[in-house]
């Protein structure tokens, strides 16, 4: 009989070659795309590029995806055309650029990319690059949400919802909302539960409220995880429970949102969904009130500092 150690270091010598043979694989990936990349193919420039830039198979290198990235995109490769966009939307292995940036969505944009025409409708909405124009943004946003790109669909909706660059109709959010929260969108599966939470362009529906903000929830969004919070503490949609509340808003708070890291000091501090607990209502209040992208939530969370008598 074969002793356990032999088995061991059997298995360890077969793991050992297929570790070597994978790598071996990606070696070979990697070098037979610089190779293709060096004879001038467009596609495998790209692929160089996205090589680099996600560090997959290579140490990841941002000037060295740009260049990749140029190279492909210069000879027409839509997808290059709009990860360089990217690049200098980000600043990554450039320096920021909003105006080349908005340039090379363009070109992808007039090829009828999807992708580019959504991230050029981003950059008119925000006015980075290009004027501040939301009926372009639509404009844009419209082309690749016709197209079936989730993300445009998403925009389109909000578009709607707040009356950016179109009328402002929550019948028609709904409606884009839905053709991207059918398709996985977090932040679509949010904004069309939150249409039924409020009765905007839809019935109120508590349930299909809770059915859509826990779609986005279980996919990590911590709007949702903090909105769902809400719903178990008050009971709409679902059976109160704050002990579910507080998990949730407990998933948010660890994210850095900052409304969840007051509300979960609440349920701390009032013992709702577990013990009172004044160390832990201090500690995600000062969470919360060192936050800056929230006013309203950064000073309610003083405040609630305030009232335990801590500076």
């Amino acid at each position: 009989m074969m002793s356990a150690r032999k088995v061991f270091e059997g298995l360890a010598l077969a793991l050992l070659s297929v570790s070597l043979f994978a790598g071996a694989l990606f070696a070979a990936d990697f070098n037979a795309t610089k190779k293709a990349a060096e004879g001038g193919d467009a596609e495998a420039q790209f692929q160089l590029g996205r090589m680099y830039a996600d560090g997959k198979d290579v140490q990841r290198d941002d000037k060295q995806a740009v260049e990749w990235f140029r190279k492909s995109a210069e000879q027409g490769n839509v997808r290059a055309q709009n990860r360089l966009g990217v690049m200098y939307e980000s600043g990554r292995g450039v320096n920021r650029d909003y105006a080349q940036a908005a340039e090379w969505y363009r070109k992808a944009a007039d090829q009828g990319f999807h992708w580019g025409q959504d991230n050029l409708g981003n950059m008119y909405y925000d006015g980075k690059g290009v004027p501040n124009d939301t009926k372009q943004a639509v404009e844009w946003y419209r082309k690749a949400a016709a197209q079936g790109l989730a993300n445009a669909q998403n925009h389109m909706g909000v578009c709607y919802e707040k009356g950016r660059g179109v009328n402002r109709d929550y019948a028609q959010a709904a409606e884009w909302y839905r053709k991207a929260a059918d398709q996985g969108h977090d932040w679509a599966q949010y904004n069309l539960g939150y249409l039924y939470f409020s009765g905007k362009g839809v019935k109120v529906n508590y349930d299909e409220a809770a059915k859509w903000i826990r779609k986005a929830a279980d996919r990590g969004n911590a709007e949702a995880q903090n909105r769902l919070g809400i719903m178990y503490h008050n009971g709409n949609g679902v059976p109160r429970s704050d002990t579910e509340s507080i998990k949730w808003y407990r998933k948010a708070a660890e994210q850095g949102f900052v409304w969840a890291q007051r509300n979960l000091g609440l349920m701390y501090e009032y013992g709702h969904g577990t013990q009172p607990n004044r160390v832990k209502a201090i500690e995600w209040y000062r969470k919360a009130a060192a936050q800056d992208e929230n006013k309203e939530a950064k000073e309610q969370a003083q405040k609630d500092l305030k009232r335990l008598g801590v500076k």
